[in-house]
């Protein structure tokens, strides 16, 4: 069988803050239990914005050129000599972090832990904006006949999304969920949230065309926080003042059938956080799950009165890509509504300014931008 010949591998590539060319990239062949995905769909993340814009996250410092872009779909174009599970035509989800498989982490079952992931577009690594992406077979993810790519895509916000909710959270039938920021992750937590039989789901924003979008979409009630302190109040005395506020108005008590069973934080505001730490019941749970300001002030009080369990979410594990597939694939979870904008890929640039900028010219609001794969 002839060999099988790539076309040009024109990639999205960020060299510093503000900076970017479209640049040829070799492709590198798959390994023995690895594919080439000839990647059709990206929708932007919010990390990939704040490389542009800054260069880093935290610790994750650009460094060196980079292709950007982790939110993919594609097609298989090429298998290596031991994959079974897959074959060249196949459309998949892409996981974009490999971990290492080996270590304490992985083989406990959280390899989201892994200190070797090996994530796209998080400094050194390349990401998935670009004709061809190379990774493991077991992490490319076979997409069923009533799904396109454009969900293929959108399958890793939604892995974070019920990563948070069933892996950490491990939310219940019937609780009662708030949900702190209605951004594409914070509003897909609501539609997990309902998928797996939440009795009431509050979300909270500070803008209200979000939060009328989030009543539209999956949110029994929305709560539009003040954004400004009263004079002489300090943080933390507003965030008690409005937890205090959102009990008066739907009817929240501290404990029992009318309390909030779970909070989740996707704002990574710190006011969001107090609230919901305020705002949990006794022994219920807290989750964080946005990236904010890396130190926070919170009522530890609170916490150890209330016995709260208070946990961290970072991406997704085990599991979590079959379940958002299923969820989608089964109409319990519907992703078409997030997809405001599309771009071809030599429009890459115009599509992060426009997510950057929450808007696009004609004044449409930006809840998720797609690029579209090079022609």
């Amino acid at each position: 069988m002839a060999e099988l010949q790539y076309a040009s591998n024109k990639s999205f590539v960020l060299h510093g803050i503000d900076h970017t060319v479209f640049e040829e990239k070799a492709v590198r062949e798959p390994g023995p239990h690895e594919v080439v995905v000839q990647v059709k769909k990206t929708g932007i993340c919010g990390s990939d914005v704040h490389y542009l814009a800054h260069g880093r996250i935290g610790d994750f410092l650009v460094e060196s050129p980079m292709v950007l872009g982790h939110e993919s779909a594609g097609i298989i174009f090429k298998v290596g000599s031991k994959v079974t599970n897959l074959k060249p035509g196949d459309r998949v989800a892409l996981e974009p972090g490999q971990a290492c498989r080996t270590c304490d982490s992985c083989k406990r079952g959280v390899y989201q832990q892994c200190a070797d992931m090996v994530f796209a577009a998080t400094p050194p690594y390349d990401g998935t904006l670009g004709r061809y992406y190379t990774l493991s077979s077991d992490i490319a993810y076979l997409l069923p006949d009533n799904l396109d790519l454009e969900d293929g895509a959108l399958m890793e916000p939604l892995s974070v999304a019920t990563h948070a909710l069933d892996s950490i959270a491990q939310l219940k039938v019937n609780d009662t969920i708030a949900i702190f920021g209605a951004g594409p992750v914070g509003l897909l937590l609501m539609a997990v949230a309902k998928a797996f039989g939440a009795k009431r789901i509050i979300a909270v924003d500070i803008n209200q065309a979000r939060l009328d979008f989030a009543k539209s979409y999956a949110a029994t009630d929305i709560y539009l926080s003040p954004s400004k302190l009263s004079p002489q109040e300090s943080n933390i005395d507003y965030s008690k003042r409005v937890a205090d506020e959102m009990k008066a108005k739907f009817g929240l008590q501290e404990r029992g059938a009318n309390s909030v069973d779970v909070v989740v934080d996707a704002s990574g505001a710190e006011t969001c956080i107090q609230i919901g730490l305020y705002l949990a019941k006794h022994g219920g749970t807290f989750v964080q799950v946005g990236m904010g300001s890396a130190n926070v002030t919170i009522p530890i009080t609170y916490v150890l009165v209330k016995e709260l369990k208070v946990l961290g979410s970072f991406r997704y594990g085990p599991g979590n890509y079959p379940l958002s597939i299923d969820l989608v694939a089964q109409g319990k979870v519907n992703l078409k509504p997030l997809i405001t904008h599309r771009f071809a890929f030599d429009d890459a640039l115009v599509a992060f300014k426009t997510t950057r900028a929450g808007k696009s010219e004609d004044g449409v609001a930006v809840i998720k931008a797609i690029i579209n794969g090079p022609e």
